[in-house]
């Protein structure tokens, strides 16, 4: 995929994988109430945001499709304003409808 992007305009303890990204990936934790630059707009965390954790690089509209490394990875269940946490909370596969595997489906006894 090549070299992270320059993120002059956001806190380097965010890392943009795409330009097409609509999240950011913490590069390490940051706790509930920091300030972190987003877009160039100081943004206070409503929560704390662990490493390799997404937030919202831009206003994210309800059913839009959350963009990571360019590609689609789910859509928003409800709408996610810059710096929110983007997580199993807001986001909805588009690929497996749910994260249990059911093992009596996966494993017959004879």
């Amino acid at each position: 995929m090549g070299e992270p992007l320059p993120t002059s305009d956001n806190d380097p303890r965010l890392l943009l994988l795409s330009d097409h990204d609509n999240v950011l990936v913490a590069r390490e934790d940051i706790a509930e109430g920091q300030a972190v630059l987003i877009a160039g707009l100081p943004v206070v965390l409503g929560k704390a945001i662990a490493r390799g954790h997404k937030v919202a690089r831009r206003p994210i509209a309800a059913g839009a499709k959350i963009m990571k490394y360019g590609a689609p990875i789910g859509s928003a269940t409800q709408a996610i304003a810059p710096g929110d946490h983007v997580h199993l909370h807001n986001v909805k596969s588009d690929y497996t409808p749910t994260h249990v595997i059911e093992i009596s489906e996966k494993v017959k006894t004879p």
